[in-house]
């Protein structure tokens, strides 16, 4: 109840934030991006593990989801309403913006070890470094608690946004899932 309580505040004072931009800064992508920095961070860093990285994500990717949002082909109710402040030819100026920023800095303290053995089968999306390319996200560097999530959710059939993922995910056992988590967060 807490967390729907503080994403309902933090959403709130981002919509409120946003209408009290000048009728010029509200035109201007780069203004009305900052919205953006309330859950995905000033300098790239998310405000809490749940939330992605996006800044240095693939265009396409980031395109992808915000488009996905907006149609409602990806369920979240707080990225839904962000999404449809933008036309389509808006949201792929918003993730250009996001893609031309430097991936966040790593916070690690030691090394991922070795990669495990089911995570080989998304180096062919992913690249080999897990730092994505032009048909896949970066996984490299993204939280634990945020890749477990996603890959949970496309294993259940909770997220279905990508033809491929709910068939890789259920093939994969939990404790698979957790240990990519594991390394990808590593990295």
């Amino acid at each position: 109840m807490m967390q729907k309580s503080l994403a309902a505040c933090v959403f709130g004072a981002l919509i409120v934030s946003t209408a009290a931009l000048p009728a010029s800064a509200a035109d201007d992508i780069e203004s009305r991006v900052q919205l953006c920095a309330g859950c995905h961070g000033q300098n790239g860093v998310p405000i809490n593990s749940a939330t992605p990285i996006i800044w240095g994500q693939q265009s396409n990717y980031l395109y992808k989801e915000l488009h996905d949002y907006h149609s409602g082909d990806r369920a979240n109710p707080f990225m839904a309403s962000v999404a449809k402040m933008f036309t389509l030819p808006e949201l792929r100026q918003v993730a250009d913006y996001f893609a031309a920023k430097q991936w966040p800095a790593a916070e690690h303290t030691g090394t991922p070890g070795e990669a495990p053995k089911s995570a080989e089968m998304c180096k062919a999306c992913h690249q080999p470094n897990f730092v994505g390319g032009a048909p896949a996200p970066r996984l490299a560097g993204l939280s634990y608690d945020y890749l477990l999530t996603s890959m949970n959710n496309f294993a259940d059939g909770k997220r279905t946004n990508n033809l491929d993922m709910p068939g890789f995910m259920k093939a994969l056992s939990e404790t698979d899932r957790e240990a990519i988590a594991h390394y990808l967060a590593g990295l």
